[in-house]
């Protein structure tokens, strides 16, 4: 399993698979931001509209791919926002039901994560749905349980849940003034 930063260019160019592993996704029960049944055209859709923030340097993308399929995807959508450019916040971690259970995720996330301490990142934070099995990963990464917003987004089969924020510093804190 490769796992590779894509840019731009590349990201249309795997939009199509991306799209698998987002419908996949979905069709899993992960709450990810969309409904179920998920159109592809749609994800397909949502895929290319990323690419101008993946070119622009304000999402860098993660695809996994085991030679001929991409099985996962991690994000860190960047803030523009001078007073915030020392946080990023991670996004879409996606592994396809085929590919879970192997370390996917975490591996993921560890490139994610090390990826942003090297941008010289020193806080990451998310959000996921409660009691879900990505709430097991990040905590057994070290990620913080900063609380949870009740009905906060619909699940893919439209029942509201409530949505758990967590938080994991990297590296040395920032001084403060």
């Amino acid at each position: 399993m490769i796992v590779t930063r894509l840019d731009g260019a590349q990201l249309l160019e795997r939009a199509e698979e991306l799209a698998d592993l987002l419908v996949d996704t979905v069709a899993g029960g992960a709450s990810v931001g969309f409904l179920a049944p998920m159109d592809r055209t749609a994800a397909l859709g949502w895929w290319r509209e990323r690419a101008d923030a993946v070119a622009a340097g304000r999402c860098l993308v993660w695809a996994a791919c085991d030679g001929h399929r991409t099985l996962g995807t991690v994000g860190l959508a960047l803030p523009d926002k001078p007073n915030s450019r020392h946080r990023a916040e991670l996004v879409k971690l996606m592994v396809h039901r085929d590919a879970r259970g192997r370390g996917l995720g975490r591996r993921l996330l560890d490139t994610a994560e090390g990826a942003a301490a090297e941008a010289g990142i020193t806080l990451l934070h998310l959000d996921t749905e409660t009691d879900s099995p990505a709430e097991r990963l990040y905590a057994s990464a070290g990620w913080t349980r900063a609380g949870a917003i009740p009905d906060y987004a619909a699940d893919p089969g439209g029942v509201l849940r409530s949505t758990t924020l967590y938080y994991k510093r990297l590296g040395a804190t920032a001084p403060t003034c």
